[in-house]
This record gives structure tokens, C-alpha cells and sequence, in this order.
């Protein structure tokens, strides 16, 4: 099982007093007021409509963030990967899904986690797979429990609630000596959509979708117990969850510019951000130019396809004031350029060489991979209140 150091380093009194203006750039920053608005958000209405919340990590990808979501002991959680499912494993995590389809490897390493004691179900969606995975967990010495996945919106991959091949795959199962846990799906296209109607609406069908897809099996003998559903947009405009018994999320913790362009949260939600230095000008072209290039805010340009283009991300002042309009045009490996949104009448800003700015990203997964640990701070504060590692790989 995999073993880490990743261990909290709390900024104890007494101590020199690390700050946000003295930290080397670039630096990930992460809200703690923020992020503890943005757990209590999505818990409280996932409790409201008496839906089980079984949180996505692999946004966080952090122990420290793990225990704000779940205060008093290891709750339900979701991983990406089997490094994730170690990792947490190894800090008392026992009920986990690891939500990405199964490969040979992959089925062989999760059974060696269900031997070590961990509730971990699997996904997947073919004979071959419920073959391949019952192999695995008679050599392990385990029975394995895996999801059939269901394709709710064309996003991803998965069986359509109507497919023949759902109970083909159910039947499968059985065979190999796999427990079917219940059906997953992800409303991912709800990421390209905008208003609430369409949110709402986009919600409802990933819930009707799963329950058909239920119910199919169910009549067909087979036992399905778990009904899981989930995307951040649809966990937030979901009404109905009649037949749902849990929702998966993950970007929800920290938020981003694409979830901000989706319109399920706020600028002033976005929990992470990147602390970067003004390393030149260049006035006659409306550049700014900052140390943080792709490598530390990553190629994603999600919001190029929403009503608001973001660049590579959102300027900020050291406090987190938005500037208007200064965005992140250009990104090379270890140069991003600041400038002024095309269209806008706003004045590029006076920073010189040395000032520092922070940036809201575009995809808070993709941002926080490129680093190895947050800076925790608090609002009114530019004080680092302490360093919560995040493990990588897979």
C-alpha cells in the first residue's frame, strides 16, 4: 500500500510569520473560509433532500481537505485513481469508489485493496470487464463489488439505460462472482451549459436516467442497491432525487472560472488561487509579464467556450480583488502575460517588477496538480496559516 509523508505543517506562533507577500512564486493559495463555505453549501442540501454525499477527492487530492469534509471520522468518499484509494486508505478511509473505468492492472491492484480490508467498488461497463475483475478478486482471495456505469448524456462512456447489454453485463457479473454494487453515472455535459433552466434540467435527466437504468436491473432479478449520480453543476440545480441514493462531486470544494461561467458559483467562491510575480512590462503592448506560465496554472482554457473567455485565468490583486478585465492572455511553460480583456475600455494596471498578483484558474483540477502543496490562508489575513501536501500520481 502506498505510503507518503503527508503530514500538515501548521505555521506555529513564534515562529518567523510566513506571509502571502513573502512566499516564492509561483505558490498555490488556498481559502480555508472559502472552502469551508463551499463544503457546507453542497452538504446541507444534499441533507436537506436525504441523499447520501459521497465527495469526489480527486479535485483536493489532500488529507487535510478530507478531514473538513468529513469532521468527525472517514466518511464515503470518490477517488480517480488507485493512488488516491491508497493514499486515503492509508489515513482511514474504507468506503471508497474509484470511479474510472477498470483495466486489467487496475482490477488487480483494487483487489489487493479490498484484501487489505478497504470497501472499494470498481466501475465498469462490459462482459470482459466483470470477467477480468472476478479473475482478480479469486486470486486475492476476495469477492469484488463494482458499478455498471451508465451513460446519462453522451458524455462519457457507459451503457444507455435502455441497452440490452446493461443486463448482459449484470449477468456477467454474477457469473465472475461479482457483486453488483448499483449503477453510477456523470451528468458531465452539464459543464457546457449556463442557465438554471438548462442546470435543472440537465439534472432531472441524469436522475431519470440512473433510476430507469435501476429499475432494468432490478426487474431483471439483479439487486441495485446504489443509485449514484453526480456532477458539481447537477448536484447544485438537482430539485428532485426521488430514487438517488448518493451524489459524487469534487470541484465543488474550491470552485473555478468554468463553474463561474456555468453559473453554479461566485469569483468570490473560488477557494484556490495562484500567487504569482510581475518579472516585466511591456506598456506599448499591454503586457504585463508574470512568473507563472502553464506549468504552474496548466493548459486548461475551458472557459474559451463559454459566453466569458478567461485566458488562462483571472488577475487578482495580493488581497484577491478582481482587476477589471486583467486576465491571463497568453501562457508559456514558465511566463504567463497579463492583459486587458479584447473589447474592454479598462486601463492595464501600474505593477511593477517585484509586485504580486494572484490568479483564480480556469480548472481548479488542473491548477492544483501543477503544485505540491497549498498555502492555507484566510480572508482580511495575508498570513500562511499552514502547508497541506497533496499527493500526485496514479
Amino acid at each position: 500500500m502506498l505510503r507518503q509523508d503527508t503530514r500538515a505543517t501548521d505555521i506555529r506562533h513564534g515562529a518567523t510569520t510566513a506571509t502571502v507577500g513573502t512566499l516564492a512564486t509561483p505558490a498555490l493559495l488556498l481559502d480555508k473560509d472559502r472552502l469551508h463555505r463551499n463544503l457546507a453549501r453542497l452538504s446541507s442540501r444534499m441533507a436537506a433532500r436525504g441523499v447520501l454525499l459521497r465527495p469526489h477527492m480527486k479535485t483536493a487530492k489532500s488529507i487535510d481537505v478530507a478531514r473538513r469534509v468529513h469532521r468527525s471520522r472517514p466518511g464515503p468518499i470518490t477517488v480517480s485513481t488507485l493512488a488516491e484509494a491508497e493514499y486515503f486508505a492509508h489515513h482511514g478511509f474504507k468506503d471508497m469508489t474509484y470511479a474510472v473505468g477498470l483495466a486489467p492492472h487496475t482490477a488487480v491492484r483494487a483487489m489487493r485493496l479490498r484484501e487489505a480490508g478497504i470497501d472499494l467498488k470498481v466501475l465498469l461497463d462490459s462482459p470482459e470487464q466483470a470477467t477480468m475483475l472476478g479473475a482478480a478478486g479469486r486470486a486475492a482471495g476476495v469477492t469484488p463489488s463494482a458499478f455498471i456505469e451508465i451513460d446519462c448524456d453522451g458524455h462519457r462512456g457507459g451503457l444507455t439505460a435502455n441497452d440490452p447489454r446493461l443486463i448482459t453485463v449484470a449477468a456477467a457479473m454474477a457469473e465472475a462472482g461479482v457483486k453488483l454494487a448499483g449503477i453510477l453515472t456523470h451528468a458531465g455535459e452539464s459543464y457546457g451549459l449556463c442557465t438554471p433552466e438548462a442546470l435543472a434540467a440537465a439534472a432531472e435527466n441524469e436522475r431519470a436516467v440512473a433510476v430507469a437504468a435501476a429499475k432494468a436491473l432490478r426487474s431483471a432479478g439483479h439487486e441495485c442497491l446504489v443509485v449514484s449520480v453526480g456532477s458539481t453543476p447537477t448536484a447544485h440545480f438537482a430539485e428532485n432525487l426521488t430514487g438517488v441514493t448518493e451524489v459524487r462531486a469534487g470541484v465543488y470544494m474550491f470552485f473555478d472560472l468554468v463553474m463561474h461561467g456555468v453559473g453554479v458559483c461566485a469569483t468570490d467562491d473560488i477557494a484556490i488561487s495562484v500567487l504569482a510575480t510581475v518579472i516585466g512590462t511591456k506598456r506599448e503592448k499591454g503586457w504585463i509579464l508574470v512568473d507563472a506560465g502553464w506549468m504552474a496554472l496548466s493548459r486548461d482554457r475551458g472557459t474559451a467556450a463559454q459566453r466569458v473567455d478567461q485566458g488562462y485565468g483571472l488577475v487578482c490583486d495580493l488581497s484577491g480583488k478582481i482587476y477589471p478585465d486583467l486576465i491571463v492572455a497568453q501562457a508559456s511553460q514558465e511566463h504567463g502575460i497579463l492583459a486587458i480583456r479584447p473589447g474592454s475600455a479598462q486601463v492595464l494596471p501600474d505593477l511593477a517588477v517585484g509586485a504580486k498578483v494572484r490568479i483564480l484558474p480556469n480548472h481548479a483540477c488542473a491548477t492544483a496538480a501543477q503544485h505540491e502543496l497549498y498555502n492555507v490562508v484566510s480572508a482580511g489575513s495575508d498570513a500562511i496559516h499552514a502547508r497541506w501536501h497533496r499527493m500526485r500520481g496514479w
